[in-house]
């Protein structure tokens, strides 16, 4: 914040009333889509979290991080765009930007902390198994919300400060107290080096190793003709974190840069309201994708997002068990109950053939008697037969008309019509 401006105007947006609506329904359609996926995804684990394995404790935390953050500030943001002016003022402003600091580091520790374990996992299967399993995992996560709170507090104390951003909707770092004095530069400085470049540093030395790795390690099992599930599902995995990290990084570079030419410029050419709002907004999409990429990429969240679907609305899955008869002048049928008298006609039709059968020997012993008992025993069969044809006879899922044409007869496979499921 400069000393030139105006306390009474720096709360002001310095867009159009038009912007202003824009961006605020920019910032409620990433609050809306944000709050349904990462809810789901936390909804799911929260199902399955007997089954969760160690190392999925890092995406819950992600989600949480974003989750949070739309929920607690975003709101925030918004009213205030409709406002045309941050509402609160000072308070609000620091509440905003200690929040926003908060998750934003949470966050990108969380990035950097999954793609070093996963490095370990794939180059150093034996440190991981030893190391980054259960506790150890619960330890990680409470320190990165650790560090993060610590760091973030310090402006409250005087070190750095929180104040609007230069388009009057937001409020963040003071980046440009690096021109004030000796403390605020330095804060500045480390929050910018240690907590964005030494991160990003890790995750893109972090994720080439691993796609190098698997990479070569598939290679080496085609070359000797050996297909291995294994192999498929650790690739799937492997891609599934690189797009989560490469997702990061892109929402963030384009803040980042401009941040970077807010600390070492002082020309106002730099603070172009115009020239932030863009990059803030695509930051704030970070929060969208991962829930996408989880249930595109992990098979184990589809099956248990279907499950919830299927719990919540079972009509969903359509209805497998009754069939709808299409004849006005009969009653529908569910399908075992057909079934079952299916089998007792059968079982009746068998039990007149072989009664015919044994008859037949009783009565007479030669090559007459046996035609005879053939001839009634054939009679049997189609006297039984005809009993289905009063009646139609629906297939059912997964059968045809082929294969019923054999046991019921061609007349009643010919009349039978399909069943709607």
């Amino acid at each position: 914040m400069n000393s030139s401006e105006d306390p009474r105007t720096i709360f002001i947006s310095k867009l159009t009333p038009t912007a202003d609506i824009c961006v605020g329904l920019t910032i409620l359609s990433v609050v809306l889509l944000s709050v349904l996926g990462n809810g789901l995804v936390l909804v799911i684990c929260y199902r399955r979290r007997k089954k969760m394995m160690g190392s999925e404790l890092l995406c819950v935390n992600l989600a949480v991080v974003d989750f949070l953050c739309c929920v607690c500030f975003y709101p925030l943001s918004i009213l205030s765009s409709f406002h045309h002016a941050w509402l609160g003022e000072n308070i609000t402003c620091v509440y905003y930007g200690l929040g926003c600091f908060i998750f934003g580091l949470c966050g990108i520790f969380t990035i950097t902390a999954i793609s070093v374990i996963r490095y370990l996992k794939t180059c150093y299967s034996l440190v991981h198994a030893v190391w980054l399993e259960g506790t150890n995992l619960r330890v990680a996560c409470c320190a990165i919300w650790l560090v993060a709170v610590v760091w973030s507090s310090f402006p409250l104390i005087g070190w750095g400060e929180y104040v609007p951003e230069p388009y009057g909707l937001s409020c963040t770092i003071a980046w440009r107290g690096y021109h004030t004095s000796a403390k605020d530069a330095f804060y500045v400085i480390c929050s910018f080096v240690c907590f964005t470049l030494v991160p990003v540093l890790f995750i893109v030395v972090s994720q080439c190793q691993i796609l190098y790795r698997v990479s070569r390690f598939s290679y080496s099992l085609s070359a000797r003709g050996i297909r291995n599930n294994l192999r498929h599902t650790e690739r799937r995995l492997s891609v599934m974190f690189f797009c989560i990290s490469l997702g990061f990084l892109i929402a963030w570079a384009p803040y980042a840069v401009v941040s970077f030419l807010f600390i070492f410029h002082k020309e106002g050419r730099y603070m172009a309201p115009e020239g932030f709002v863009f990059p803030a907004l695509f930051a704030k999409s970070s929060h969208i994708y991962n829930p996408f990429i989880y249930f595109y990429f992990n098979k184990t969240f589809q099956q248990e997002l279907r499950g919830l679907l299927l719990s919540l609305w079972p009509k969903i899955g359509g209805n497998r068990v009754g069939v709808q008869v299409v004849s006005a002048n009969q009653a529908p049928y569910p399908i075992h109950i057909q079934l079952q008298e299916r089998r007792k006609e059968i079982q009746k039709t068998s039990f007149g053939l072989s009664q015919e059968k044994t008859h037949s020997k009783s009565n007479g012993r030669g090559g007459g008697g046996g035609r005879g008992g053939g001839g009634g025993g054939g009679r049997g069969v189609r006297a039984s037969s005809n009993s289905f044809q009063d009646r139609q006879v629906f297939t059912c899922w997964g059968s045809s008309s082929k294969n019923i044409a054999p046991l019921f007869g061609s007349k009643s496979a010919k009349d039978s019509l399909p069943v709607s499921i």
